[in-house]
């Protein structure tokens, strides 16, 4: 057990979505320092929650999930926030299962330390790096940027996606956000169309996608 067990915000027992290719579990973690203003799991950005799912019962549960899912996916909220989360990971693969880890690289170093521990990471970048305060409300970029170049260096599989608010980032800016990854060496970036208390506030505009597909980035919609 980790000396400071995750503060669990929910579990979803079964998907094929969140970590390509394989049938897995996955693991909200409660917390998140940014406050994105489209953010879909609001109710997970608190530290703590009163009514929080104990790290040892969600333990115990997989336990009973051995032969039964491939893997499981850590989510958020930002896990990362978590100083346990790198005893949880190891616990999780000593059980035999593939790991995966949705994340907007907000703090580098513990990222760095899970990420040998990784099969596959979902990495969220929300605007161009030098202007993630209008994104997040507290800055971050540079953070990202370290996380972001960490990941790409270690040649784990992994998705680029950003969230497209109208409102945020404009066909300038995503363009400018393309450019930058393109100079990092990524070859993919998954635009998802915005939604807020759950509805879809739009498609994405031509505009904006060819603004990333301009830059040679092969470009995938989601939710559009």
């Amino acid at each position: 057990m980790p000396d400071r067990p995750l503060v669990v915000g929910g579990v979803t027992p079964f998907t094929t979505i969140d970590f390509p290719g394989r049938l897995a579990a996955v693991v909200f973690c409660q917390g998140c320092p940014w406050r994105c203003g489209y953010c879909h799991n609001p109710h997970l950005l608190p530290a703590r929650a009163p009514d929080a799912r104990p790290w040892a019962d969600v333990m115990a549960w997989l336990e009973t999930r051995r032969g039964l899912l491939d893997g499981v996916a850590f989510s958020g909220g930002e896990p990362l926030l978590q100083r346990g989360l790198a005893a949880a990971v190891s616990a999780v693969r000593e059980m035999g299962f593939a790991v995966a880890l949705h994340t907007g690289g907000v703090y580098p170093d513990r990222f760095g330390d899970v990420l040998p521990q990784l099969d596959w990471v979902g990495f969220d970048v929300k605007a161009p790096f030098d202007d993630y305060g209008r994104v997040t409300g507290a800055g971050g970029g540079e953070a990202a940027l370290a996380s972001l170049r960490s990941l790409l260096a270690s040649g784990k599989h992994h998705e680029l996606r950003c969230t497209v608010d109208p409102g945020l980032l404009d066909a300038k800016a995503l363009g400018r956000l393309a450019k930058e990854l393109a100079s990092l060496g990524a070859g993919k970036l998954v635009l998802q169309a915005c939604r807020r208390r759950g509805a879809s506030i739009g498609p994405i505009d031509p505009a904006r996608i060819r603004a990333v597909t301009d830059t040679g980035i092969e470009v995938e919609l989601r939710g559009a």
